[in-house]
């Protein structure tokens, strides 16, 4: 099945409806058309696979080249699935292929993980032209499909565990096999086994490497890497440990890559460059040495401006896309010097605490002003201080930027002639503190050209004495519709006390912010502006025991703040 099939995931439920039709769709109108497109959805899988056993006129199945058997089990896990849709899909031949296990109260119910690989099973008895395969594949189906699969070329198989012994056959059977990725593979001898795997596959044919998420490998596995060291172009490392973080230098030999990503989730990273420097120059070295280099991402690894610095400095180093969160302003004068090397950036994303307001920003702004060929530009907190000088100065010499997210304190319509001069512009976030007016907004929106079409402007934290109306909000909605058809996005300066998971059925799940941090957040946005009434949300969130301290947060502020505590 191709991936860019319409009713993948089910699609959407706003398919071939127009803005005006879809406002005139009741909630049973709207839940009745999920269904139907999850029929939809369920049709074209079983399709496929009653193709695979012959049951179809057409052979549907000779012709994939993508099985990305995560979307079955998307659909056998989907709400909409169970009942009617269940008994339509299991019918007939299907019905052998079902697998169920105990539920409560010594029910059967439906286990999408197993019945995916079951039906997985029939499929790639009939796909020899497959190319990429994805999933929650377990090891003993891999070891059979692989195979039956003489053209794979890319393969995700969720668990790395799922890869133990399929090196050997891939070397035999997929000779175009170049692309691997896996979410996570947490077990104690994962380094060693996955080392075997690199080892077993035909070698310098891995071009991509991706780990989604955590995998206990290291040295082993960085060292059968160089068995790769000439094909390899694409790695992607996130949530590496400690371990991981200290073997990078064993990929010195990898020095063709084209593309780098490396994540420490956790943000608990050893500082290298002051506790372990004999590896922290090392792995500076391999990265000085990568000079096909053109995307890095380093996110919350501590020192990761000063493992960037070197490649920035690099002239043989032409980056087009940069990445770096999780830092210091303060430790970064360096990197920020730095970035002004590398003037054939096109995406830069930067995010940090920006914990001074004198030279650290000035040398910051001095090389972002460099940039002349940056298109899309991400600035998150690092840019916390940014002014209307600033914004302006950074408008005028960016020309060609298409995306802007940046913060930025008191900032004003000043800025909007500025911003017109954006000729490209298509999106711009403003997640400044800041004190726009009606007119303001309007005579720059009245400005954009025809490059500026399908803008979206978003306003997220303005001053609460610069409210707009429902009135004014609606009236630049209506004005940037008619003049780019594109969105007005406003929110006001609030202090968030919870956090949802919540879709068009409703709220599934509530992360209350601890009380603490909510106390800082109405301290820091009092002391600065002041308020003279607290609004306090949608009142059943707080019928919750477990919000007793936030309560309690949220009175003693307003003992503390407020003139005359009215609360409403």
């Amino acid at each position: 099945m191709h991936h860019v099939s319409p009713v993948t995931n089910r699609g959407s439920s706003d398919v071939d409806l127009s803005a005006q039709e879809r406002a005139k769709i009741t909630c049973k109108a709207r839940l009745n058309q999920e269904e139907v497109m999850t029929m939809r959805w369920a049709q074209l899988w079983r399709t496929i696979i009653t193709s695979a056993m012959g049951k179809t006129l057409f052979p549907y199945t000779r012709y994939i080249r993508t099985l990305n058997l995560e979307d079955l089990e998307e659909l056998l896990q989907d709400s909409k699935f169970r009942n009617r849709i269940s008994s339509m899909f299991f019918d007939g031949e299907l019905a052998a292929h079902k697998v169920e296990t105990s539920g409560p109260k010594n029910t059967l119910r439906l286990d999408p993980g197993r019945t995916s690989n079951t039906l997985g099973e029939v499929i790639t008895t009939s796909t020899p032209m497959l190319e990429e395969l994805s999933g929650k594949i377990e090891n003993d189906a891999l070891l059979r499909w692989i195979p039956r699969t003489p053209r794979l070329r890319l393969l995700n198989p969720w668990e790395g565990g799922a890869l133990v012994g399929a090196g050997p056959l891939l070397r035999q059977h997929c000779h175009q096999f170049k692309t691997l990725s896996f979410w996570a593979w947490d077990h104690d001898d994962a380094d060693q086994k996955f080392a075997d795997f690199l080892n077993e596959i035909r070698p310098q044919t891995l071009e991509s490497l991706e780990i989604f998420s955590s995998a206990k490998i290291g040295a082993e596995s960085f060292l059968a890497l160089s068995c790769h060291r000439d094909s390899l172009k694409e790695l992607k490392l996130n949530s590496i440990d400690s371990t991981a973080m200290h073997s990078l230098h064993m990929l010195a030999g990898c020095t063709n890559l084209t593309t780098l990503l490396l994540t420490d989730a956790t943000n608990r990273s050893v500082y290298l460059k002051t506790a372990h420097q004999e590896i922290f120059h090392e792995i500076v070295a391999w990265l000085a040495s990568c000079k096909k280099l053109r995307s890095v991402t380093v996110r919350n690894i501590r020192g990761g401006q000063d493992l960037m610095t070197p490649i920035l400095l690099e002239n043989d180093i032409h980056l087009t896309s940069l990445e770096l969160k999780g830092y210091a302003m303060a430790d970064s004068r360096d990197f920020h010097q730095a970035l002004a090397n590398q003037t054939s950036l096109q995406e830069l994303q930067l995010q940090g605490d920006s914990d001074e307001i004198g030279d650290g920003v000035a040398i910051l702004v001095e090389s972002l002003s460099q940039l002349v060929n940056v298109t899309d530009l991400r600035l998150q907190d690092i840019s916390d201080y940014f002014t209307d000088e600033v914004l302006g100065r950074l408008a005028r010499s960016l020309p060609k930027l298409e995306g802007w997210y940046t913060s930025g304190w008191g900032v004003t319509d000043a800025i909007w002639s500025d911003m017109a001069g954006l000729k490209s512009l298509r999106r711009l976030d403003m997640a400044a503190l800041s004190r726009f007016t009606v007119s303001g907004i309007v005579d720059f929106i009245l400005s954009l050209g025809p490059g500026n079409k399908g803008l979206i402007l978003s306003v997220m934290m303005a001053d609460l004495d610069c409210d707009l109306t429902e009135k004014d909000q609606l009236m630049i909605k209506e004005i940037i519709s008619s003049k780019v058809d594109g969105r007005f996005e406003f929110q006001l300066q609030r202090a968030t006390t919870a956090l949802t998971a919540q879709n068009t059925q409703g709220v599934l799940d509530i992360h209350y912010v601890p009380s603490a941090f909510v106390s800082s957040q109405i301290d820091a946005c009092i002391d600065d502006i002041g308020v003279d009434v607290v609004k306090i949300g949608v009142p059943c969130y707080f019928s919750n025991l477990s919000t007793s301290d936030l309560i309690s947060c949220l009175q003693l502020q307003a003992c503390l703040h407020l003139p005359a505590p009215s609360m409403r």
